[in-house]
């Protein structure tokens, strides 16, 4: 990946405030090509977001803490050596492309998005092309992806946790890793969700809100019919 970014002092990006791309360089340590690259990308987010509801209206004024940030936070969760894991980052239901496009443009390596809205499938191949970032983007439904093994797996405000668990384990083999964004219910949903799967699951604080983590499970498998492993 592009150079070692640090994970953020939450003091300081707690507050949206004057969060801008300069900010977003101090915080993470990514390289000032990669934030040029990123500068792309919010450019024409701002640019299709008239006509694609690509983010939140109240957030876009915030793009670079709210949606930059909350993906690039990943960055120091990922595994060593991804690249030699043997498999991919999948990223589920990328919409705009949070978290799985930032993070490609920081130099994660053999990234694929999925999505299946068509407009924003196109909005993150133009992305990518604006950027010179290499991704795999499957415009399909989740379940309609042909299954492929990972290395990790994201995701950001797709499902309650039990469901994106049996979306996350068609991606998952023995050391997948997954990453999910989760708001402040995710100690419900984790508790949802261990009825029907067996994990490790360990909270992360995240570095935007005191409230959520980023919930990283580990040897992800599912009960049987009498919550057996």
């Amino acid at each position: 990946m592009s150079g070692a970014p640090m994970r953020p002092d939450s003091d300081s990006v707690s507050r949206a405030g004057n969060f801008d791309a300069g900010t977003f360089g101090a915080a993470t340590g990514v390289s000032r090509e990669t934030v040029d690259r990123l500068e792309r990308y919010a450019a024409a987010l701002r640019k299709w977001q008239p006509a694609i509801n690509l983010v939140g209206a109240k957030t876009l004024g915030d793009l670079w803490r709210r949606h930059m940030l909350d993906s690039a936070q990943l960055l120091t969760l990922l595994p060593p050596a991804l690249g030699d894991l043997g498999g991919p980052l999948v990223d589920l239901g990328s919409g705009a492309g949070f978290p799985g496009l930032v993070l490609a443009i920081c130099g994660v390596p053999d990234v694929h998005l999925v999505e299946a809205d068509q407009r924003k499938a196109v909005f993150l191949v133009e992305v990518a092309r604006l950027t010179d970032t290499a991704v795999t983007v499957h415009r399909q439904r989740i379940e309609d992806v042909d299954a492929f093994p990972a290395a990790v797996v994201t995701a950001r405000a797709l499902a309650p946790l039990p469901d994106l668990l049996g979306l996350a384990a068609r991606f998952s083999a023995e050391n997948t890793v997954g990453l999910f964004l989760k708001g402040r219910d995710w100690q419900r949903e984790l508790i949802l969700a261990q009825e029907a799967w067996m994990m490790r699951a360990t909270p992360v604080p995240s570095t935007l809100d005191p409230d959520s983590v980023v919930l990283r499970v580990e040897n992800l498998r599912r009960k049987d019919t009498h919550g057996r492993p």
